[in-house]
């Protein structure tokens, strides 16, 4: 039987999809990431360096502390030594906590009415660590880059059809691309980001239980997370959230009796 042969830009294709496969950390998930890591690093070094240069640092030297004796402990068992880990607490009302590539952790102080030790503020660092080591930045970046292209396929496409009709059909396509692409990625990042942070925090010697105990609080908190549709939203619903998180306990668990020193849920802050 006659063998196909591949064109030039078939292999050129293929050599571009090998080169860009990257394994996601504890998932196993295969990722297309096009971007290099040297540049994600530069990326998220350039954007900390604006939101040092923006938001105000937390009064309480409590807070600021346990985010750094937390994000120390947790970096070294995620165990990435080319990465320059940062963590900083910001004043502000909001209950959030952010990354950047290359390894800044950026904790708002607003979220610490939500905990109640070290071991859920563990969670919440971890889970953006993971988001750090996964590249989840690189990856969303090699989506956009997708959907540009994609856009400018359709453009060159539609060039015989009417203004109007392009139109309609470029709206669409960002409706379709939002919606189908990168709004489900962005929920697959968070529950891998939870799952793979329940396995740094257990190896970092913090119960990993306690990222149970902070997610339904969180839930709680703002009214069980029902406003807005899991569909439409970046995020897992609470609930479904939770439920992962208690599926993959007791591997966390056997993580957490292996860790060479273990805190328990650690410094209890009240």
């Amino acid at each position: 039987m006659k063998q196909p042969r591949l064109s030039l830009a078939g292999i050129l294709g293929l050599a571009v999809l090998l080169a860009g496969c990257v394994t996601e950390p504890e998932t196993g998930r295969q990722r297309l990431i096009l971007t290099p890591a040297a540049m994600e690093s530069n990326l998220g070094a350039q954007a900390w360096a604006d939101v040092r240069g923006t938001e105000k640092a937390t009064a309480s030297s409590k807070w600021s502390a346990a985010v750094a004796r937390v994000g120390r402990n947790v970096a070294d068992a995620a165990n990435e030594p080319t990465y320059q880990w940062e963590f900083e607490c910001f004043a502000s009302e909001q209950a959030n906590a952010f990354c950047l590539p290359g390894g800044k952790i950026a904790v708002y102080d607003g979220i610490f009415q939500y905990m109640a030790n070290d071991a859920e503020l563990a969670a919440v660092i971890a889970h953006e660590v993971a988001h750090a080591t996964a590249r989840h930045g690189g990856e969303r970046m090699t989506q956009a880059m997708a959907v540009s292209a994609g856009a400018l396929a359709l453009g060159v496409a539609l060039k015989d059809q009417t203004a109007e009709s392009r139109e309609t059909w470029l709206l669409a396509y960002g409706g379709i691309s939002t919606v189908g692409l990168l709004l489900p990625y962005s929920r697959v990042h968070e529950y891998a980001a939870d799952r793979i942070g329940l396995m740094y925090m257990a190896r970092a010697g913090y119960h990993p239980e306690a990222a149970v105990h902070f997610w339904e609080k969180f839930s709680e908190g703002k009214g069980g997370g029902g406003s807005i549709s899991d569909f439409l939203s970046t995020h897992p619903a609470d609930a479904k959230r939770i439920a992962e998180l208690k599926r993959h306990l007791p591997q966390a668990m056997a993580e957490y009796n292996r860790a060479p020193k273990r805190h328990g849920f650690g410094e209890v802050y009240r």
